[in-house]
């Protein structure tokens, strides 16, 4: 399987002067482009991208959702405005004489990263030298094609921040342990709710190759891969403590890629689609302090000017690299295509793709 570092290289650079085209000249080009390639073309926009590229998405979702509706059509170009690791599970999704594109290749995820494939296959080695034929691997879909490949065929499973509970349970049904992939913060919260405690979870350490643990080795249940979400990481105790002393009527709702301690002293906490589904079930007037990624929360801002929404951290930034895809480099993907050149495929080949989707069917 092509690496991710060989796709940067090999990938079509977006020419310099579209950076110098005005917006609405841009928004003109993009919105033409569109009209030309009619049913030809659907977009898929994940929620956390920028309003300029929003605009122009057929759908709007999370991730997993979006490559499923990739997998429901009939159009010859699918364009994600997403990240790396969504476009290839579109492209698992779909058929191979359609084609997925990644307007920016530079548009990634830092969780993703941290696991690759090299990585896990030591892991699991020395892990099963350690605990023997005890353990299913579960892999949030926040990972790469190849991680997905690995636990599909080892006979595990991929999950999403809404289903982890029951695809936990699932795995500590079939076997005694489970090893969570990438994000150990999703997992040890999942696990925590199920009442494992949390000394009955080790972590291991992909870098070090070395398991970190404070039971014994016959205790420990649960294995979580030391990664985690760089943008959810800024959520502090700290803010959750501000909040309760200056404002304690205001409701804090937090994605569970934060820490268990900011899980643990939220209100509630959920998946992107369970903060939206709050945020439009509540009463109007009422406050908000959301833990997530700021293109959502500004959107959610905007969309429910009668609710009194701020972010966690008053100081909170957009993702650096969900935030990648911007309009120059949507206009020029569309414009490419207009003019019958393909830039920036996602392909999974064909290995990869079918143990990826044993992953994913064993969810779903």
């Amino acid at each position: 399987m092509t690496s991710l570092l060989e796709e940067l290289q090999l990938a079509d650079a977006m020419p310099a002067h579209y950076l110098n085209v005005p917006t609405e000249e841009l928004n003109k080009r993009a919105t033409h482009a569109r009209a030309v390639l009619g049913n030809r073309l659907f977009i898929l926009g994940h929620h956390y991208q920028k309003d300029e590229v929003i605009q122009y998405a057929d759908v709007t979702g999370d991730s997993l959702q979006l490559s499923q509706i990739a997998g429901q059509q009939t159009a010859d170009y699918i364009l994600f405005c997403g990240v790396h690791f969504m476009a290839e599970t579109a492209d698992i999704l779909t058929t191979p004489q359609q084609a997925v594109i990644l307007p920016d290749m530079r548009a990634g995820c830092s969780m993703a990263d941290m696991a690759n494939i090299d990585q896990t296959e030591r892991s699991w080695s020395e892990l099963q030298q350690l605990f023997g034929d005890t353990i299913v691997p579960l892999t949030y879909v926040n990972s790469t094609a190849a991680i997905k490949a690995f636990v599909g065929r080892n006979g595990g499973a991929t999950v999403t921040s809404s289903n982890a509970t029951e695809m936990v349970k699932w795995a500590l049904g079939k076997k005694q342990r489970m090893l969570f992939l990438p994000d150990q913060h999703l997992g040890r919260n999942t696990v925590a709710e199920l009442g494992i405690p949390l000394e009955n979870m080790a972590i291991w350490n992909p870098i070090k190759q070395q398991l970190e643990r404070q039971c014994e080795i016959d205790d420990v249940q649960v294995i979580l891969w030391k990664g985690h979400c760089s943008v959810h990481m800024n959520f502090l105790p700290k803010h959750v403590e501000t909040l309760r002393t200056k404002e304690p009527d205001r409701n804090i709702l937090v994605h569970p890629e934060c820490t268990y301690e900011v899980v643990s002293a939220a209100d509630y906490a959920g998946s992107t689609k369970y903060i939206i589904d709050m945020i439009e079930a509540s009463e109007p007037g009422s406050k908000w302090a959301i833990g997530t990624e700021m293109n959502l929360v500004n959107r959610l801002i905007a969309d429910f000017p009668d609710r009194d929404i701020v972010s966690l951290n008053p100081f909170m930034c957009p993702c650096l690299t969900m935030n990648r895809i911007d309009l120059p480099h949507l206009t020029w993907a569309l414009e490419e295509l207009v003019e019958g050149r393909v830039i920036n495929r996602i392909v999974v080949d064909a290995k990869t793709a079918n143990e990826a989707k044993l992953a994913l069917k064993q969810m779903m």
